[in-house]
């Protein structure tokens, strides 16, 4: 603390991030010297378990797909766009994993565009609907408050563009309600993007419905999807989606890979030029290997779907139950309708950053918001959408399992995280005044 009293001695203060990173070395020498003195039973191994709880930012890739892959390295290594055969052999991969991936979304194969993943897919979705749209004099686009950055960045850039967006608010459940939606769609709007399951909260929005709103009043309906795709069931057709994306990394695949799926009659605006690929939809050539890893485990994960659910719910279940013994805990987002890996909890009075340093020193991959966003020092959006005081919001702890996640691993996670938790408390001004009473408690 002695850097922190000279920056006060002296009127000179450097960037936050800066300040935020000292006073975090400081909390984490801190505890190892804590931990040093008072050794805990399991959370004080001088070898942690390894407990990986972050599949919501990125997923191992199966033995299938990685062995699926394998030749296309090695051995058919050649050029899809090559008009020999051995060129011809890798495009013939790429039309059988179209396939593959066409009869677990419920669409045709000439629907898919393969590209680097769900960010690029969300990019060329919605630019595609709103060049369509301009065509047609429509320029409006609803969407959410709680949609990922792909989504919120791209409508952003639209709206220097002169379209209009309006998004909907997301209730403290985490759900959006498609009666809101049905009401912001104007006579204008061109597209409605609503995400199928928040990747911070885990919270599954109602599709179906909202997908049906938009075809009855011709609105193009794009949802991001890449959360959900592989862990619940998704059907296109049935769920009237006209685009959707997905990213192979999500389901067991490798990273760099994705896929929008659209309508047919939908023409797509190529965002990289340069080539004729993909039917002229995304220049490039095609990362053939990828490719075939991602078809490889989206067959894998829905052909294990219902029992691979079944046990991470069970799982998560036990996990929510364990962290809100916690005093002054709370789940973020609905506690039923959500994915059956995915747990969302703040805690009053402490610091994500500075819990998730501690969980790591214990073995413990977790994360606070998206991953896209781990790098921030601002609260998340998606928690301050559904209604979460800035404080509250700092304080979140996102735990997102797989099928592999054990339930030894479970109890080892709620037995460090309720140390690290109290640990943070015991050093916190902040905590000591709300259990003085000097301030109210926002969680009871």
């Amino acid at each position: 603390m002695w850097f922190c009293c000279r920056m006060a001695e002296t009127g000179i203060f450097p960037p936050r991030s800066f300040l935020i990173n000292t006073i975090l070395l400081e909390i984490l020498t801190g505890f190892t010297r804590y931990s040093a003195k008072r050794p805990i039973n399991l959370c004080e191994r001088s070898l942690p378990m390894h407990v990986y709880l972050d599949n919501a930012a990125t997923t191992k890739v199966s033995t299938a797909a990685f062995r699926a892959m394998e030749p296309y390295f090695t051995e058919q290594y050649g050029n899809p766009s090559s008009l020999y055969a051995f060129g011809q052999k890798a495009h013939e991969a790429i039309t059988e994993a179209r396939e593959r991936i066409a009869v677990r979304l419920h669409c045709e194969p000439r629907e898919s565009t393969f590209t680097s993943g769900g960010s690029e897919a969300d990019t060329q979705a919605i630019r595609s609907a709103a060049q369509w749209g301009a065509k047609r004099g429509k320029r409006h686009i609803v969407s959410t408050k709680f949609e990922h950055h792909a989504v919120l960045h791209t409508l952003e850039s639209l709206k220097k563009e002169g379209f209009t967006v309006t998004l909907v608010d997301v209730h403290e459940n985490g759900i959006v309600r498609p009666e809101e939606v049905a009401v912001a769609i104007q006579e204008d709007t061109c597209l409605v993007s609503v995400m199928t399951a928040n990747n911070e909260i885990g919270t599954i929005q109602p599709v179906e419905e909202i997908g049906k709103i938009c075809r009855e009043k011709g609105v193009l309906f794009h949802t991001d999807a890449v959360q959900a795709v592989g862990h619940i069931p998704m059907d296109v057709k049935k769920q009237q989606i006209d685009f959707l994306s997905l990213s192979a990394h999500k389901f067991h695949g490798p990273k760099g890979v994705g896929a929008l799926v659209a309508r047919k009659d939908i023409p797509l605006l190529s965002i990289i030029e340069g080539g004729a690929q993909e039917r002229g939809r995304r220049a490039g050539t095609e990362n053939v290997p990828a490719i075939v890893g991602m078809a490889e485990a989206l067959e894998e994960a829905c052909r294990h779907q219902e029992e691979n659910g079944q046990k991470m719910a069970a799982l998560r279940d036990r996990l929510t139950q364990g962290l809100l013994q916690i005093p002054h805990s709370v789940l973020n987002g609905d506690a039923e309708k959500r994915l059956p890996g995915h747990v969302n909890v703040c805690f009053e009075g402490i610091e994500g950053e500075s819990l998730l340093l501690l969980l790591d020193e214990k073995g413990i991959c977790a994360s606070s918001g998206s991953a896209c966003t781990s790098g921030s020092l601002e609260p998340s959006h998606v928690l301050l959408a559904i209604g979460r005081p800035h404080e509250i919001a700092h304080g979140s702890l996102r735990l997102t399992l797989s099928e592999e996640t054990t339930p030894q691993e479970i109890d080892y996670t709620v037995e460090a995280v309720t140390q690290v938790v109290q640990y943070l408390r015991g050093m916190s001004p902040v905590w000591r005044d709300l259990v003085n009473g000097k301030q109210p408690f926002v969680i009871q």
